[in-house]
């Protein structure tokens, strides 16, 4: 099977979410080759269980490209936004939410509902055994998150969330190298995600809540750092302490944030430091790795690398030898429920540990300290 990446750079990203209505790169991909369950004669019966998020016409796009997946029905306490989901994808609404729980034939359900809904929705969603794909955050607090997470795992269900970076082969790459040694002793390391919604005015009309804290828990920069803060601790581990400053810069969504800067302490003891943010007219690099043996920066699609270890890694020109893309997140998942082994999942724990640090980092910027991760 071959798939195409989704664009590294912001630019790259931002000049496609103007293209096709602020979805992210997967949607501009052409007809996939055969998915697991169309390769075994399966099919797939899903529900879309809210449509609010910003990639929600992404996924939209995703599930109309599989002829293995039936999607029965869309949910949303928005009516119209569910009428216009359904729509789009062939199907029917679905009067309240507990017809999807009851619905035995419904492997599996999509969420994309505000963040703040999340829990009312995951957690009777595991209670009825339905597999689910959750676009990220998890949740607004470490401990509704956590929650959320044991439910999921108590009932041994499948999951996986938004965090479509790991499907980049640069950052599959990079974690290859780390486990490998080609670093040496890692020193420092920078992540950043970054575009210019609040100057675009992505978030003006139809995705406004995204720029409310209080449905969406985050403002700018959770929203996008959430994405690099998980491919650092992919990378890295476990986080010990955290501190930020986190700032509203033009005011146009009132108090929320629209960048920050972090500094992280992980338990290896390496430091890095993360930017995010919706204030940026650009933003190439989105990595850097620096050790004693060895270094790396992702420079818009381009890595570029020098180690000692590995031949012909001189860092002069951009490195090719890079690992194959998988799937992205929500195709790992649909193919996962058909019963294709060794997807590269994102564990439950794994979300809420992105949306502990995540929350520490808000906690620290507020008090001017470091804080840690509950």
């Amino acid at each position: 099977m071959t798939t195409t990446p989704v664009p590294s750079s912001s630019l790259a990203r931002r000049d496609f979410l103007k293209t096709v209505g602020l979805a992210t790169a997967s949607a501009a991909v052409a007809a996939p080759a055969l998915s697991f369950a169309q390769e075994s004669g399966q099919t797939l019966t899903v529900a879309f269980v809210g449509c609010a998020h910003i990639h929600t016409p992404q996924f939209v796009g995703m599930l109309k490209r599989r002829p293995d997946v039936k999607v029965k029905g869309v949910w949303d306490h928005d009516q119209a936004r569910a009428e216009k989901r359904a729509r789009e994808l062939g199907t029917q609404t679905i009067p309240d939410a507990k017809s999807v729980w009851d619905d035995p034939a419904i492997n599996a359900v999509v969420i994309c509902s505000e963040t703040n809904r999340h829990r009312d929705l995951v957690l009777p969603a595991a209670a009825a055994k339905k597999h689910m794909f959750v676009e990220k955050p998890l949740g607004i607090t470490a401990a509704e998150s956590y929650e959320m997470a044991e439910a999921i795992a108590k009932n041994n269900l499948l999951f996986t969330t938004g965090y479509f970076m790991r499907t980049q082969p640069q950052n599959l790459f990079l974690k290859e190298q780390i486990a490998a040694g080609a670093f040496g002793k890692i020193t420092r390391v920078r992540g950043s995600n970054c575009h210019s919604g609040s100057l675009g005015g992505w978030f003006d009309t139809e995705w406004r809540w995204m720029a409310d804290p209080k449905i969406a828990g985050v403002g700018g920069f959770g929203d996008l750092g959430t994405h690099s803060l998980d491919i650092l601790m992919w990378l890295l581990g476990d986080v010990e302490a955290i501190t930020a400053d986190i700032k509203v810069v033009t005011g146009r969504y009132g108090d929320c944030d629209e960048s920050g800067e972090a500094l992280i302490k992980f338990k290896s003891g390496v430091t890095a430091t993360l930017a995010a943010g919706w204030v940026d007219v650009l933003d190439p690099v989105t990595i850097q790795i620096s050790g004693t043996e060895g270094h790396a920066v992702k420079f818009g699609n381009d890595l570029y690398f020098k180690s000692k270890k590995v031949e012909g890694a001189d860092g002069g020109d951009p490195w090719r030898k890079l690992p194959k893309a998988p799937k992205l997140p929500l195709d790992q998942f649909l193919n996962a429920v058909a019963g294709q082994k060794d997807q590269p999942l994102v564990t439950p724990r794994e979300a809420a540990a992105r949306v502990a640090v995540m929350e520490a980092a808000y906690k620290a910027a507020k008090t001017g300290t470091w804080a840690k991760p509950a």
